[in-house]
Formats: structure tokens, C-alpha cells, sequence
């Protein structure tokens, strides 16, 4: 089957420079695009090259560098404490950000878009495996409303750009992602990352208890940032929603919205067992109640997505082993 992207595209990666959009891009460099010699060209602007929640700037962007493909990894991101504590700028600023670079990516020619939602925007109490049909069934977790909010937003402005004006605009729905250039902020990190740092400042500073966040029970699933990185690679290639053996929702209609993770799950207390005893920790876990727990079970139906032919390759004891030394490495200098 013939592949839906060329070598002389021009890709402009919104978010080069996060967690996601940094896998993206060397995922596109892995599989040979952005070579000048072939016409190709990858775009990846700094913030202070271009300010993504400035309309008039992305659209002057867009229609003087005419991207062919774009993909939207930018945006604001955080765990629950900075989710619960910066509501508005959650809202607001993955707002701007999906609607200056969807609607104007529509308007100046853009081919191909890729949108990043996410796992949040499923209903708190959505059965397991989650399908992409439990999307707006019931309400939503309310430690990341705004923020799935947004990014419920933003796939339905692709789905309806799609369906008015058949304008090609693809959604993948990451579980929670882990990797190189993760964010270890105390108040902004995701869970794995946040204890990925918490036992290994433990471990060097010799103490005897790890004070961790909920009940520990909650089960999630973790998928690595290359695998992300690899999967947007590929169904860029090979996904058209309209081709007859596309994936289809069930009812038999069009699907321009995928799940991408592993579909497979962990709880929180097996994950701090296991990021302990990687980094030889073997004092005592404490687990605080009095924090919030957020959703009891989470993982994603990925059989979609596999039925084009994509599957995980990281699993999360190889994963977490490598992003523990990476963590290690980064701080040692």
C-alpha cells in the first residue's frame, strides 16, 4: 500500500521541544525524513521563534513556511496537583494552541494533521479496556476536567474540519507517556516521573521512608515516548480513515480518532515497588490517603490501532530501567 507521506514533505512538529514532540521528531528522522537532499525539511520553531497562543503569529508562520504535514504535540501539561492547581491556564492555553494551529493548518493548505489528544478525556468511570465509542459517555475524572476539556476541543474541531470541509486531520489518544526530556518538576511532573525522582533523591540522601501520594491502588497503563514517537510516524504513513479497511467505529462509520499505549496496566503501588527496588531503595513506603487517588483504573483498547499493524516495543521494566539512568546521568553533571 502506498505510504500517505513523502520524503520531500515539509513537517512542521508543534512541540518539538516536549516530551511527546521530541520523540516525534527523532522518530521522523529514523524513518528518513527532513533530508534536504531528498527536498524534505522538518520545521520545529522555538516558542520564542513562534508563540503558538498568538493567532496572527501561527498564522503568518503557516502561510509564509506552507508545512505540508503538521502535527500538534505542543501544549500544557502537568499531574494532578498542577492540573487541580492551575485550572484556567490548563483551559485557556491548550485552547489557543489547538485552535490557532488546527483551523489555520486548514486554511493555508496544510495535507496532513496530527492531532495528540489524550487518555484523560474519557469518562472517570469508563469501563477497561476503554474504547474509543466511551468517549463524552459520562462525566469526566475532575482532577484533569479542564484539560480534557481542551483536548476533547481540539479532536472535534479535526473530526469536524474532516466531515464539513474533508480536511485530513487525524487524532491519536496517548495513554500516560514516560521518556527522555520528561518533566521532574515537583509540582508539574506526572506520576511515574515523580517517583522515578522521589526514590532516587531517597536512596542518595540514605532515608528511611518515601512518603507517596493516594492509596496506591490505581491501575495505569505507561507507554514509552519513542513508541509514541514511532506510532505518529506510522500512522501518518499508513492510516486513512476513509479507505475501506480502516478501523471503524461500531456502527460501521468513519473513526479519525485512534488510542496509542501498550494495553496493558500496573497499579501505582506495584510501579513504586518496582522503580525501588531498580534503584536499590529498601526503606519503608508510606502512602498518603489524603491525596486524591484520580481515576480507580485506566488502560486503553489499542486493538485498533494494532489491526493497521502497530504495536508497542518497550516494555516498562526496559523503559524504566533507561529513563532511571538517563535521570541519573542528567543530574550527575
Amino acid at each position: 500500500m502506498e505510504k500517505l507521506l513523502r520524503k520531500s514533505d515539509k513537517i512542521l512538529i508543534a512541540g518539538a521541544g516536549g516530551l511527546a514532540g521530541n520523540a516525534i521528531l527523532r522518530s521522523f528522522q529514523k524513518a528518513g525524513y527532513g533530508q534536504k537532499g531528498l527536498g524534505g525539511e522538518i520545521l520545529t520553531p522555538s516558542r520564542k521563534e513562534l508563540n503558538y497562543l498568538d493567532s496572527d503569529k501561527v498564522k503568518q508562520w503557516l502561510k509564509f513556511n506552507t508545512p505540508d504535514i503538521v502535527v500538534v504535540a505542543a501544549g500544557k501539561v502537568g499531574g494532578i496537583h498542577a492540573n487541580m492547581t492551575y485550572p484556567s491556564e490548563f483551559l485557556l492555553e491548550n485552547l489557543k494552541i489547538e485552535l490557532n494551529l488546527i483551523e489555520n493548518s486548514w486554511k493555508y493548505g496544510v495535507r496532513r494533521l496530527l492531532f495528540l489528544g489524550s487518555s484523560c478525556i474519557y469518562p472517570k468511570n469508563s469501563s477497561c479496556p476503554i474504547t474509543e465509542e466511551l468517549l463524552m459517555e459520562g462525566k469526566l475524572e475532575p482532577t484533569n476536567e479542564y484539560y480534557a476539556l481542551a483536548k476533547i476541543t481540539g479532536l472535534k474541531l479535526c473530526e469536524s474540519l474532516r466531515k464539513q470541509y474533508g480536511f485530513d486531520a487525524l487524532t491519536l489518544m496517548p495513554t500516560n507517556l514516560y521518556g527522555p526530556g520528561d518533566n521532574y518538576d515537583n509540582e508539574r511532573s506526572h506520576v511515574l516521573a515523580a517517583l522515578i525522582k522521589r526514590f532516587i533523591e531517597a536512596k542518595e540522601l540514605n532515608e528511611k521512608k518515601v512518603f507517596c501520594w493516594g492509596t496506591g491502588n490505581p491501575k495505569r497503563e505507561f507507554l514509552h515516548s519513542n513508541d509514541l514517537g514511532d506510532a505518529c510516524v506510522f500512522v501518518l504513513e499508513n492510516w486513512d480513515p476513509a479507505r475501506r479497511c480502516a478501523p471503524k467505529n461500531k456502527d460501521g462509520k468513519l473513526l479519525n480518532m485512534l488510542n496509542v499505549g501498550t494495553g496493558l496496566e500496573i497499579s501505582i503501588k506495584e510501579l513504586s515497588k518496582k522503580i525501588a527496588d531498580i534503584v536499590n531503595f529498601r526503606g519503608e513506603i508510606i502512602w498518603d490517603t489524603s491525596k486524591p487517588d484520580g481515576v480507580s483504573r485506566k488502560v486503553l483498547d489499542v486493538t485498533r490501532l494494532h489491526s493497521l499493524g502497530w504495536e508497542a516495543k518497550i516494555s516498562l521494566s526496559k523503559g524504566l530501567q533507561k529513563e532511571i539512568k538517563n535521570y541519573k546521568r542528567k543530574n550527575e553533571n
